[in-house]
């Protein structure tokens, strides 16, 4: 006979849960899980066994377990969790390379029918061809004002027609339409808001950054600073080569405007004579 666990019992074991999670793992991966079935969240749990765990509960419990381990421990950096936990959320705790483990949760998704009342996530299209129906149904069409022609005995659309708008409310006509034609526009699955690691918290997307857009936006960085140095003459390392070479370009521009002289620059001047040279000599073959 199983034994009957209390609602008090089940908040101890699910706190001493997180904490033990919060004391083993220092990566963690807030994900949103609307619209996510249990069934698919079991599928997820298995595909990321390993070095992941997943944990979904109520916010107020996580926050409450999040604040009180805080205390206890000291370790104020999971403090910074608190405020990512909104809406319908579950953490992910890994050890894992945080961009495989994201990209593993990225796979789970399932289609899923456009249901009554459903904010849609995406623009919906009912694209152009045969679509099955019999004459009969073509008002569904009408109302939703999709052009169509009969086609051998079955409605044919006729082009392509946007009929939902993301962030709109599913219709009945709307829904009622996609599921005559078997389209499952929507998909849903874990979708990762925020990511935590050693007390920071950043967006998902810095996890798509490549090394090459690291070289990159180092370079954009490196050459602001060195501007901002050289707009305020003040130097810095990164600027130094610059002023020198903008220095010396000062003193041989001098040099090859006066009498003054030094070794390098003497090679400016017998080059800029030959240039001379060279045009006198043009001029005069153009003026004969």
């Amino acid at each position: 006979m199983a034994v009957k666990v209390t609602k008090a019992e089940k908040k101890v074991n699910y706190d001493k849960k997180l904490c033990k999670l919060l004391d083993t793992y220092q990566q963690i991966l807030i994900v949103g899980a609307d619209n996510v079935g249990s069934n698919q969240l079991q599928m997820i749990r298995k595909g990321l066994r390993g070095d992941s765990v997943v944990l979904m509960g109520k916010n107020t419990m996580m926050k409450r377990s999040i604040r009180i381990h805080a205390e206890n421990t000291g370790n104020n950096a999971i403090l910074a969790l608190i405020p990512c936990l909104v809406g319908n959320v579950g953490l992910i705790f890994t050890k894992g390379d945080l961009k495989e483990v994201s990209d593993e949760v990225s796979k789970y998704k399932v289609g899923a029918p456009a249901r009554v009342g459903l904010v849609a996530p995406i623009d919906v299209v009912v694209p152009p061809g045969n679509t099955g129906l019999d004459p009969s149904q073509t008002s569904f069409f009408q109302v939703l004002n999709i052009p169509t022609k009969i086609n051998k005995g079955t409605v044919e659309i006729i082009t392509p027609v946007e009929i939902i708008k993301k962030g709109e409310k599913v219709g009945s006509s709307e829904s009622a339409l996609l599921s005559k034609l078997l389209i499952k526009p929507f998909s849903y699955g874990l979708i990762v808001q925020s990511v935590y690691d050693n007390g920071s918290v950043f967006s998902p997307e810095v996890l798509e950054l490549t090394d090459d857009d690291l070289v990159a936006r180092f370079a954009a960085g490196l050459t602001n600073a060195v501007g901002l140095s050289m707009i305020l003459d003040y130097p810095t390392l990164p600027a130094i080569p610059h002023m020198f070479i903008n220095s010396y370009k000062n003193v041989l521009s001098f040099a090859v405007a006066t009498e003054y002289s030094f070794p390098q620059a003497e090679k400016v001047k017998e080059y800029l004579k030959v240039l001379r040279l060279a045009l006198v000599m043009m001029n005069a073959i153009l003026d004969v």
